[in-house]
């Protein structure tokens, strides 16, 4: 006869004796248990105690978590989390400097526990680590000269930021109750020439916190730090210390006043920080790991978006300084002269340039300035076409005077294909748009140049101009040649080449006839989808894929998926791990050391709820997550990822699922969305809804979703479409080009 449910089996370890075997009770409270435990020791004052996971975490057993205590665990008998917070804060003000740094280092570890951390911020524990920081350095460095290895300094220090940091990361305590002093400390660690690896890493940690949680702080911080102070951490070796650093600098960077940016762009151009980077970091022999990736990322988004005010600007018609670059472009091309005002009639000076405004591909041929009130791209794109024009005079005066010698309807109009070509490139890089807190999607060859948008350009507008004449394209198809534009620059792009020069090579082998034969290779698959034999067969085995496809969410489920926790502080390599018991009964979760390389067991995982707990699920801005105050967060990418399960005592469970590029790769959405979907499998709810919703959207191709985007890896766009339709096609695809395979 099995055990009762409530009935679990451990082993509990005290010091000094040999560990118990018990049974517990979970309908006991706690504190009887632990009672009974102490007891059995003969040991007194049972509010004293604790119990503890007998593991590397260490983590309190609480009421909230003690559903976590499985057959097998191993428990440990220990001091209770006030007892041991009013320990180690005793402990840490000790005379003795080996008596401190074993303080510190057992707080470091320790602060990784809420219960305990909560304890320990009740008894001001904040407050003395920022006094021990602030007025305890210069008695630590004559200690050190008298009687202390030169590395206990180092150490004491490090010991002390890292416990600072770890209870700050639970978020109990506001940022903005930080002294001037203090912050002047931890920046005067920054800005030493030589300083402890580990002292400057938690240093950088903690600046970047102050900067993003805290406008107040910002301003503080910026007073202190300097951006040629930071560039000699990014000319190192240290992988760590160059994220920190650019973390920083993207923290400073995101939080300035929109009329300071542009101010710290020419900053950071001065400083040469993009030729440092590319040098140091992106062709270092040190492979880039996935955190150094988001940060470049960040920075690549952050400088592309000081674009953004020219994007929006409209041209003044009616201002000289503007219409001059027009007449710039002109000149440039023609190689004319402006006549003045008494060369000839004004009859004849408008019809000359009229004529010339024509071939320069304009839209309005008699005042172009109108073709740029159109934001967006607004003025950017005339400040990309005066830069072909100077930095490429070449290339620019070969593109006008090619077209200007053709019929009129097969003419490519460089200043239409200018203005829709920035357009697209802007939307390509999303111009404007805040960086996701989940990406790492940077590319190298924008790293290589100080005016990468515009080299960037040029490059693209000569793309444009060989599609055109490829596709023998009129001004009826300008639409189509863009399309197959943005297509070949996508597909470049995926690629990531190292250089400008590289995507430039990439493009030449991508001509229209090469990506009419990758459409035809796609589309191969998709020809019969309609005949009459399909469709039997279709409306034939469709019960059977509808439960194909819920065995295969229940199956996902069941395996489960990694996540990357969000601090609020910075992002880190902190993961968690989230799967589906066997029976299908419990949703297994807990933290996880490293990124898993397979399945993890769900019998590891500290955490548990019952699937039939859960209330609801939310998805987007409704998440309680989404809602938090974040300079990342608000964005429209995170918030299209980001999910929540809602179960009893309105608790919830936060996710932010990968990047879309991520997603679409592993082949199945589950977890963006059809995790929220799961919520139909497991526990019955709108079943039926589900299920019709299935059958209407999942029939044929009328869903509007190409399958043979879904066998490439290349998902467009998720709008308005179930994961259903994606697993649909991508099974229902494979199996039907089998069978009709045989048939034939």
């Amino acid at each position: 006869m099995p055990p009762p449910a409530d009935i679990v089996k451990v082993a509990i370890e005290w010091p000094g004796a040999f560990p118990k075997l018990m049974e517990i009770d979970q309908k006991k409270p706690l504190s009887a248990i632990i009672k009974e435990v102490c007891e059995g020791w003969s040991l007194g004052s049972h509010e004293n105690f604790a119990l503890q996971i007998a593991d590397s975490t260490n983590f309190y057993i609480t009421e909230k978590n003690r559903n976590d205590i499985k057959n097998g665990s191993i428990l440990r008998l220990t001091t209770s989390p006030y007892q041991t917070a009013v320990q180690l804060h005793e402990r840490i003000q000790s005379s003795s400097m080996d008596a401190k740094l074993e303080a510190l280092k057992d707080l470091a570890n320790a602060s990784r526990d809420i219960t305990f951390a909560q304890e320990f911020i009740n008894l001001d524990g904040i407050s003395l680590l920022t006094q021990m920081v602030e007025s305890g350095t210069e008695v630590c460095w004559v200690c050190l000269c008298l009687c202390v290895s030169p590395c206990s300094f180092g150490d004491l220090l490090s010991f002390t930021l890292t416990a600072f940091v770890e209870l700050m990361d639970h978020g109990i305590v506001s940022w903005d109750t930080f002294s001037v002093a203090f912050i002047k400390k931890i920046a005067g660690y920054v800005n030493k020439s030589a300083m402890d690896i580990a002292v400057l890493q938690r240093s950088l940690a903690i600046l970047e916190s102050m900067v993003l949680n805290s406008q107040d702080l910002y301003h503080k911080v910026a007073q202190e730090i300097t951006i040629g102070q930071l560039i000699p951490h990014l000319q190192g070796t240290d992988q760590d210390i160059q994220t920190y650093t650019i973390a920083v600098i993207n923290a400073l960077f995101l939080k300035a006043p929109e009329e300071k940016r542009q101010d710290m762009a020419h900053i950071l151009a001065q400083k040469q920080l993009r030729s440092i980077i590319l040098s140091n970091v992106i062709r270092s022999p040190t492979p880039i790991n996935d955190e150094m990736a988001h940060q470049l990322y960040v920075l690549q988004v952050l400088t592309f978006n000081l674009l953004e005010d020219r994007m929006m600007t409209k041209m003044d018609p009616q201002d000289q300084a503007q219409r001059d670059i027009i007449f710039e472009l002109r000149r440039i091309a023609f190689d004319v002269e402006c006549e003045p005002n008494n060369g000839g009639s004004t009859e004849k000076r408008k019809s000359m340039y009229t004529r010339d405004y024509k071939k320069l591909g304009f839209i309005n041929h008699v005042n172009p300035a109108v073709d740029f009130t159109q934001i967006p791209p607004g003025m950017l794109a005339l400040d990309n076409m005066l830069y072909l024009a100077r930095h490429h005079q070449d290339a620019y005066i070969r593109i006008v005077l090619e077209n200007s010698s053709r019929e009129d309807k097969h003419e490519c109009p460089f200043g239409r294909s200018s203005i829709e070509l920035t357009k697209m490139l802007c939307e390509i890089l999303k111009v404007g748009e805040l960086p996701s807190e989940n990406c790492h999607d940077f590319h190298p060859m924008f790293f290589t140049h100080d005016r990468s948008f515009e080299e960037f350009f040029c490059i693209c507008i000569q793309l444009l101009n060989k599609t055109w004449k490829e596709m023998r394209a009129t001004s009826e198809d300008f639409n189509k040649v863009m399309q197959v534009v943005r297509e070949q620059i996508m597909r470049a792009l995926t690629l990531k080449p190292n250089s400008l020069d590289q995507f430039k090579s990439r493009l030449q082998n991508l001509s229209y006839t090469e990506i009419l034969k990758i459409r035809q290779s796609e589309r191969m698959n998709q020809e019969d989808f309609q005949s009459r034999p399909i469709l039997e067969l279709r409306e034939k085995i469709q019960p059977e894929i509808m439960e194909l496809i819920k065995q295969q969410r229940l199956n996902r489920l069941c395996e489960g998926t990694c996540f990357r926790k969000i601090s609020s502080r910075r992002r880190q390599d902190k993961f968690w791990y989230c799967r589906l018991s066997p029976n299908h009964k419990v949703l297994h979760y807990g933290d996880l050391e490293e990124s898993p390389q397979g399945e993890v067991p769900h019998d590891s995982l500290q955490d548990k709820l019952p699937v039939a707990d859960i209330k609801a699920v939310i998805t987007g801005k409704d998440c309680p997550h989404m809602k938090e105050k974040g300079a990342l967060k608000q964005n429209k990418e995170v918030l299209e990822l980001a999910f929540s399960v809602l179960y009893e005592s309105d608790e919830y469970l936060n996710f932010i699922a990968p990047d879309k590029h991520e997603v679409s790769q592993q082949l199945l959405p589950l977890v963006v969305f059809t995790w929220p979907l799961y919520d139909n499998c497991l526990t019955g709810k709108g079943s039926e809804r589900a299920g019709n919703d299935t059958q209407e959207r999942v029939p044929g191709r009328e869903s509007n979703l190409d399958p043979l985007q879904v066998r490439n890896y290349s998902l467009r766009t998720w709008g308005g479409r179930s994961p259903t339709e994606f697993l649909f096609f991508f099974v229902i695809s494979v199996f039907l080009s089998f069978l009709c395979l045989t048939a034939y």
